[in-house]
């Protein structure tokens, strides 16, 4: 894989990190149920090692991070924790876990597309499978709460 299409593709899993990490951040702020709380911490502490992660690779890669993350139309198509500020402060927790399980599965989505087809250097690979599994992990779980709280 050529190095700008390493890079944009790199650019667009940290911003998919760094939206669900503020989501997951806001939403452990504002939630009122402990186990949430707890849960919400542990993913947005999941998301910031994740990007650590990524950044690393990009650095050993000669590769930079995109510095302008509010702009263009992937980071505007990534916001997809967006809503989940208005729903934390109804307290609704099947709606709460509803909205971050659909920033999940687009998270999901991110890495199913990242490591299709990519031929990708192998450390890089190793990186974005185990972060892939992460999430698929972070998405069961806030599924699971989902459909226990109706």
């Amino acid at each position: 894989m050529e190095a700008k299409a390493t890079q944009s593709l790199l650019n667009e899993l940290i911003t998919t990190l760094k939206d669900g990490q503020k989501g997951y951040a806001d939403a452990m702020v504002d939630v009122k149920d402990a186990d949430l709380k707890d849960t919400f911490k542990k993913y947005a502490a999941q998301r910031a090692s994740y990007i650590t992660e990524l950044e690393d690779q990009m650095f050993k890669l000669d590769l930079h991070p995109d510095t302008n993350e509010g702009s263009g139309v992937v980071a505007a198509a990534h916001r997809t924790f967006i809503d989940l500020k208005s729903l934390v402060t109804g307290h609704d927790r099947h709606a709460i876990l509803a909205e971050c399980e659909r920033g999940e599965d687009h998270a999901k989505k991110a890495y199913e597309t990242a490591l299709q087809g990519q031929d990708l250097p192998s450390a890089l690979k190793a990186v974005i499978e185990h972060q892939a599994q992460g999430v698929k992990q972070a998405h069961d779980e806030i599924k699971a709460l989902r459909d226990s709280s109706k």
